[in-house]
């Protein structure tokens, strides 16, 4: 049996980066047993659907690397993959559940399931519908239809035993059918739910290996009730714990937190931003961080999946990018890294430009990094902030060494870099300064920071005049 995967995002705007980790996984899977990756889009939720949604995922799995064998896009046999175009498929196995006496017309209204809810309410008591339509004579469910009645369809639940939901990470989990409210599958809008479409699509396309977050872990009861109902067989289910934000709580698109996107126009790589984000809940059998997706694919191994919940954690994330950014080679480097930079360098020239971003290609941890640190370069005055201050005044050597400097810089005729690695040597002989009582006063007073690529070219680039000035 081929192993097919898919990923099944709601149209509601840029990808948040738990989605994309979800994603990563059921990619690497498809890949590592020479599957399909299928792209299915799950807008039932209308009123949340955003314009242009489908072409950002599209774009957002194509930056990542991953190719989609089937989806909206480029349609396989099994379409069409966006949900809202499935509607009269859903009616079809919705009343085939009716038929089978698996299901029912529920004709309940909006206000008399708020009355019975408020009554649940006041006894302190969790609502769940109590499946009084089920008992409807067929003839009454026809006079009702007959005059166009609103309703929805409910599958009709078992009350009583258990489920059994078998999962590759969490193992074997009972969930007892008495909690089982008899779920609606069909809307009155005709639209299905969220659970009855997953069940229907990802059986009539093959599916054959569920990846999704831990929290739908006890819907699956669900899920494998209609399965058993419709005599369908079960998919692989795959859990993972979820991935939390920085202040702890779940990482969501409503909360604001950070899409794929909004990282990629930052300057985050997508190769690294992969390669972070599938380390976040997933450990590899071999040693190392960085790994390309070659590398991934053929390393991958679900059952390394980790049942606790992961941290998203930016700075490590900028450690990634930082990595990726190194490994560039220059002409790559500067083609991308130009895009961020915004400077005006109208009165430099392109060699100069191009040593600039060059030097700080090994200390960069993203792309839209580039303008603060490279911001002293364009100015003749420079503000040193409070910590280079302090360590200014740390000891009574340095400056001997900003005066010894100064010295140094204005005997040299010709301004390269040779002639002032030989004016920082002079200055260690004259002052006995080394490392960074020797570096740091000459940066931070020529450059305004503490830290920062070889002094020398740093130097070079600032200018002889701006670096007597600064002194």
């Amino acid at each position: 049996m081929k192993v097919r995967t898919r990923f099944a995002p709601s149209p509601t705007g840029y990808m948040h980066i738990g989605n994309l980790r979800t994603a990563i996984f059921e990619y690497l899977l498809a890949r590592k047993y020479n599957g399909d990756f299928i792209l299915r889009i799950e807008d039932t939720d209308q009123a949340r659907k955003v314009d242009g949604a489908i072409e950002f995922i599209y774009k957002t799995l194509e930056l990542c690397g991953f190719k989609i064998d089937e989806g909206p896009m480029n349609e396989g046999s099994v379409g069409p993959y966006i949900q809202s175009e499935r509607k009269e498929i859903y009616k079809k196995y919705a009343e085939e559940l009716v038929e089978k006496g698996k299901a029912y017309y529920c004709f309940c209204t909006e206000e008399e399931l708020a009355e019975r809810r408020k009554v649940a309410e006041s006894r302190n008591k969790p609502f769940m519908y109590d499946g009084r339509c089920s008992k409807l004579s067929k003839e009454k469910i026809e006079e009702n239809l007959a005059k166009g009645m609103p309703y929805v369809i409910r599958q009709k639940m078992p009350k009583v035993g258990q489920t059994i939901v078998e999962d590759v990470i969490y193992g074997k989990i009972k969930i007892d059918n008495s909690i089982l409210e008899d779920q609606i599958l069909l809307k009155s809008d005709g639209f299905p739910t969220y659970n009855f479409a997953n069940v229907v699509d990802d059986h009539l396309m093959g599916i054959t290996h569920v990846i999704r977050g831990k929290e739908y872990l006890d819907q699956t009861a669900k899920y494998n009730l209609l399965y058993e109902d419709f005599g369908w067989e079960k998919p692989t289910y795959i859990h993972v714990a979820m991935v939390l934000g920085e202040d702890g709580t779940k990482l969501s698109k409503r909360n604001g937190d950070a899409s794929f996107m909004d990282l990629y126009n930052q300057g985050f790589l997508p190769e690294a931003i992969v390669n972070y984000l599938v380390l976040l809940g997933w450990s590899p059998s071999i040693n190392g961080e960085v790994f390309s997706m070659d590398e991934l694919i053929k390393n991958f191994d679900e059952t390394r999946i980790s049942k606790s919940s992961s941290q998203y954690d930016e700075k490590k994330l900028e450690w990634f990018n930082h990595q990726y950014i190194k490994n560039m080679n220059d002409a790559d480097y500067l083609n991308w890294v130009k895009q961020y930079f915004t400077r005006d360098t109208s009165n430099k020239t392109d060699e100069w430009v191009d040593k600039l971003l060059l030097i700080y290609k090994d200390h960069l941890n993203y792309g839209r990094e580039i303008d603060e640190v490279t911001s002293n370069f364009f100015v003749d005055k420079i503000d040193i902030k409070s910590e280079e201050l302090e360590f200014l005044e740390s000891d009574e050597v340095i400056p001997k060494v900003i005066e010894a400097f100064k010295e140094e810089v204005s005997k040299i005729t010709d301004w390269n870099i040779e002639n002032i690695n030989i004016a920082i040597n002079n200055v260690k002989e004259k002052t006995g300064a080394k490392g960074k009582l020797l570096y740091m006063p000459i940066r931070i007073k020529a450059s305004g920071f503490m830290h920062g690529p070889e002094l020398a070219d740093t130097l070079y680039l600032i200018g002889k005049d701006i670096v007597l000035g600064r002194l």
